[in-house]
């Protein structure tokens, strides 16, 4: 069945409530058209703090807004929680898991990326990923958890008379050094040393080993190469062990088995991990091989330069599933910014042509980059200006607050981290029940 707008003016389909496809539709709000945003949830995550969710410094609702709240007063568009399948391009509709289709005169395809496993898909399971806001809360979960256990084992051991408790043996593992797996593993190791010494009696959270593994030669390979060795001196200071040059070539729910990727070293290690997190890749939906237009080996899909597709110019493809090249004829990078502002283009160009005037060239203007590490910790880029430390954690701080919707979420957000900075307290730790644990290997140190 084929469900059509009621208005005959031009519709407007965008796919994906994420950063580039909300902003799409809320800067069509006075365009004469009708809007319909398709998201499998019901809600826009504001995902550069998902990490904090994770980490129980954020509830999900302090990043979390319902879409049809965030629109709830624009007259011209409603949103439809559904999943969507595939595109009839020829037929120009939109079709959902239910058999149900949508019409469009315009299509925004805005589907954002899940985490790769580069073939290995097996892994998940033992590795989850960091996308949507039950990623966080499993790792959330899977994190306190495991102090939960330590303290568990060492009350065992108390209750035993044995000669005193054992110390908690808690290694944590970050694969992927990028600006997630650098914020997660800081995070980590603040819970360790700050939050939990406090909370447990018989264990010392404090001798916990967190691991950030990266197969490139340095953390945040995006950044300049000054502050990659700031960012690394910084999570060295939390306790945070860095290991470069290495890739995981095995995993369980309990090992990691590292190979150094140093072409003068042959290094293989199995390292016993009582959590393990992924932080290492983005992959796109498969929903995108319907479309008209060729891919990049990631498989985003190419664009025009006003984000269109040549075979189809009525269809635009925007944030992380677009390859869509900067002013350096380099790609792109996935990141909130680059959506936003795709967002905005692709609703500019579409009102152009309904005025009858030419199309635009999506151009970006990069702000910055920025990775926070911690407590008064973080690296920032912007444009000429390099720095880390206090000036960049608060730069970073700012920033985010000032990209979160809604003036409420803004208030909480910045009286959390408030209570956070003074008190090392981290609230959002509750837990409904306590897995049974996987049993833990023994592993050598090297083999």
């Amino acid at each position: 069945m084929e469900r059509k707008l009621n208005s005959q003016r031009p519709r407007v389909v965008i796919v994906g409530g994420g950063f580039a496809g909300l902003k799409a539709a809320r800067e069509l709000s006075r365009a004469p058209v009708d809007v319909l945003l398709v998201d499998r949830t019901n809600h826009h995550v504001f995902q550069p703090l998902l990490y904090q969710v994770a980490a129980a410094a954020l509830s999900p609702r302090d990043i979390a807004r319902p879409l049809r709240d965030v629109l709830r007063r624009q007259r011209n568009a409603s949103v439809l929680m559904a999943e969507v399948v595939g595109f009839d391009v020829d037929q120009q509709r939109v079709l959902l898991s239910d058999g149900d289709a949508l019409a469009y005169d315009f299509l925004i395809v805005a589907v954002g990326a899940r985490h790769s496993y580069f073939g290995n898909d097996n892994w998940e399971s033992h590795a989850p990923g960091l996308k949507t806001i039950a990623d966080a809360l499993e790792l959330r979960s899977r994190i306190l958890l495991e102090f939960e256990r330590a303290e568990r084992n060492a009350t065992r051991a108390a209750l035993s008379d044995q000669s005193g408790p054992p110390e908690a043996s808690l290694t944590f593992v970050v694969v992927g050094a990028g600006p997630t797996g650098v914020e997660m593993a800081g995070a980590i190791a603040e819970i360790a040393h700050r939050t939990m010494r406090r909370n447990f009696r018989l264990i010392r959270p404090e001798m916990t080993r967190t691991l950030l593994v990266e197969a490139a030669d340095r953390v945040l390979p995006p950044f300049p190469e000054e502050l990659s060795v700031k960012a690394q001196r910084q999570l060295e200071d939390l306790g945070v062990e860095v290991r470069c040059s290495t890739r995981v070539v095995e995993m369980s729910d309990n090992s990691v088995r590292l190979v150094a990727t140093d072409a003068t070293s042959t290094e293989d290690e199995k390292v016993a991990a009582s959590c393990i997190i992924w932080a290492a890749g983005n992959e796109v939906s498969s929903i995108l091989a319907d479309l008209p237009a060729d891919r990049d080996r990631s498989g985003r899909v190419t664009v025009a330069p006003d984000l269109s597709l040549p075979a189809a110019p009525n269809v635009f493809v925007l944030g992380d599933a677009a390859a869509c090249a900067g002013a350096d004829g380099k790609p792109l990078p996935g990141l909130a910014p680059v959506a936003t502002q795709q967002g905005s283009a692709a609703a500019d160009n579409i009102r152009r042509d309904l005025k009858g005037r030419s199309r635009k060239a999506f151009s970006y203007w990069d702000r910055g980059s920025m990775a926070t590490i911690g407590k008064a910790r973080a690296v920032a880029w912007m444009g000429s200006l390099r720095f880390g430390g206090l000036l960049a954690w608060l730069a970073w701080s700012l920033i985010h607050i000032l990209f979160l919707i809604g003036f409420r979420t803004r208030v909480v957000v910045m009286l959390e981290w408030l209570y956070l900075y003074l008190f090392n307290r981290r609230d959002a730790r509750l837990l409904h029940s306590l897995r049974e644990p996987h049993p833990t290997p023994d592993c050598d140190s090297e083999t």
